[in-house]
């Protein structure tokens, strides 16, 4: 089986690099006239996927708008997930976990385990229980080609205050940087990518030499802007995926004008 970074690395050469955030905030449910209910749900995410799943090379729910719906959420996300692949594109899962122990290999069973229906290509994880925390879906990432995104330097800005915070060896965003990029090296799939925002005027870290995937938050309604990523990244601006949710997803329902927003995005 290829690995996540080659199948990455395949559909974005075929469809461009940009990654589809599917959030389904209440307010863009409503304004695409479907109910606040597990089907209007469905409904929404079904038709973003038949509008976009041929030109899209990445997806990624956001997991908390799906768990407010209960099991009947979950099994929306399930279904959207089998829908992604059978389009041809990736999924990041935005569960955003984080833990320790059973707890976190429990996680790690759920998002990257090959048998589990929530399974995707990918999940994000936070590493503020200590970046070791996370080996069990480390482990299991590169075990099953998967991949995952570490929270490094969010497009909040709060994180800031705990990301580059300083310590005796430099920043905390640093140091998650750092670390992943030894995972990397060590074991060659490339598994391990970052989440760093494209929201920020300066980065606060260096990603220059980062051997992964960088998923990038923040563009469109948070305010970053494609033209502005070359100079924000610099030397690794060759491995960002630049993620837009709400400002592609405001054009819906209607499918062409779905279609033209990615156009407006696309990078290539």
């Amino acid at each position: 089986m290829t690995t996540y970074r080659q199948r990455l690395k395949a559909v974005t050469a075929e469809r461009g690099n940009l990654c589809v955030g599917i959030d389904p905030h209440a307010t863009l449910l409503s304004a695409w006239g479907l109910p606040l209910t597990a089907s209007g749900l469905e409904t929404y995410c079904r038709t973003i996927v038949e509008a976009l799943g041929d030109v899209v090379a990445v997806f990624k729910p956001q997991v908390a708008f799906f768990e407010v719906y209960g099991s009947a959420g979950f099994a929306v996300l399930e279904r959207l997930v089998a829908e992604i692949r059978a389009a041809g594109a990736l999924s990041i899962l935005d569960a955003k976990r984080g833990d320790i122990g059973s707890t976190m290999e429990a996680y790690a069973e759920a998002f990257l385990a090959p048998d589990s229906p929530l399974a995707g290509d990918a999940v994000t994880l936070s590493p503020y229980l200590g970046f070791g925390s996370l080996m069990p879906a480390f482990e299991r990432a590169i075990a099953f080609d998967k991949g995952v995104y570490v929270l490094a330097r969010t497009s909040n800005p709060e994180g800031g205050q705990v990301q580059l915070a300083l310590g005796q060896d430099g920043s905390v965003a640093q140091g998650v940087i750092d670390a992943a990029k030894e995972l990397n090296r060590q074991a060659r799939t490339r598994a391990i990518g970052l989440v760093v925002g494209g929201t920020h005027q300066s980065l606060g870290c260096d990603v220059s030499e980062f051997n992964g995937s960088i998923l990038v938050p923040g563009i469109g309604a948070q305010g970053g802007r494609m033209e502005d990523l070359p100079g924000l990244f610099g030397a690794a601006y060759d491995n960002v995926l630049p993620m837009v949710g709400r400002g592609i997803l405001q054009a819906g329902p209607d499918a062409q004008a779905l279609r033209q927003r990615v156009a407006n995005y696309a990078v290539i």
